[in-house]
């Protein structure tokens, strides 16, 4: 795909369509302003199930993955879709009706998600998310995958999906350049090569009251985790404009370090407070280094 994507989560059920098309504005103000405009080729939607109790953040009820994407599309000229689809709900016919729904709409990628951490993988009287890796080949070209480097026999983990028909992987959020000695690893050890979505967020003030981004990459007893939690919450008490230098570092580490090892990149972008305009700033800092539209000049 080789794409720049933005990450725009459904808005809440109670609030109806008019706040997601108005989402959808200003999401377009600001890559306007920002110089963005024709170089956001998709917006990534994930599909949003209610999750742990203890989200810092009341998951209120959201917008269907569809319904949201057709608010919001005519208000982003020329964007495509990307999004997440958690199988394990769904049987095979349900499923399959749904992705051929979510493909006739214009989603040119969906990457297959598990169960919420509140069950085990396996849970769920759907279809498991490596069983449709394999079984919706035809009706769904780009099949992803979520990758989290930090996370424990990742590498064994990814490779099996790959075996199994992912043609992509989209990060969870980077706070560390893990992500640079997972993939040497994976390319020394596999031949697979899957497109890889790498995935920055932006790191407000309100992080460090609120901590949903500590929340959203948590891994209890995982030390590589703790480090990456110590990060953003330094970065949440520091200056916007130090805030910013120290992310678009991170990003400049990660992507010289896996720029060479020949896995197609692209770049996921995500605000989980909203897009302000630091974010933006911040994105378009970013993307001023090294972006997937103009894969060979790096500033």
């Amino acid at each position: 795909m080789n794409t720049i994507a933005l990450e725009l989560v459904p808005t809440d059920t109670e609030d109806g369509l008019a706040a997601a098309v108005a989402e959808g504005r200003k999401v377009a103000e600001r890559t306007r302003e920002f110089g963005l405009t024709g170089r956001i080729r998709h917006v990534m939607i994930p599909g949003m199930i209610a999750e742990d109790d203890d989200r810092p953040v009341e998951m209120k009820p959201k917008l269907d993955t569809l319904d949201f994407w057709q608010a919001v599309r005519p208000e982003l000229d020329g964007v495509h879709g990307l999004c997440t689809q958690v199988t394990a709900f769904h049987d095979k016919q349900q499923l399959t009706e749904r992705l051929q729904e979510l493909r006739g709409a214009g989603m040119d990628g969906i990457a297959f998600v598990g169960v919420p951490r509140t069950m085990a993988d396996g849970d769920g009287p759907g279809v498991a998310p490596t069983d449709a890796l394999s079984q919706f080949q035809d009706v769904v070209p780009h099949r992803g995958v979520i990758l989290i480097p930090t996370r424990e026999a990742e590498d064994q983990r990814f490779a099996f999906k790959c075996d199994r028909g992912a043609t992509y992987g989209m990060t969870q959020l980077l706070f560390s350049d893990s992500i640079v000695g997972f993939l040497r690893e994976f390319a020394h050890r596999t031949e697979h090569r899957p497109e890889i979505l790498l995935s920055f967020g932006f790191v407000p003030s309100a992080e460090s009251r609120v901590g949903l981004i500590n929340w959203l990459i948590q891994d209890r007893g995982n030390d590589l985790v703790a480090r990456e939690q110590e990060f953003v919450a330094d970065l949440a008490v520091t200056s916007f404009q130090k805030r910013k230098r120290q992310l678009v570092e991170l990003y400049q580490r990660v992507i010289d370090g896996v720029h060479d090892l020949g896995f197609p990149l692209s770049v996921h972008l995500e605000a989980p407070y909203g897009y302000s305009k630091p974010a933006f700033e911040t994105f378009a800092e970013m993307l001023e280094y090294w972006a997937p539209d103009r894969p060979n000049a790096k500033g």
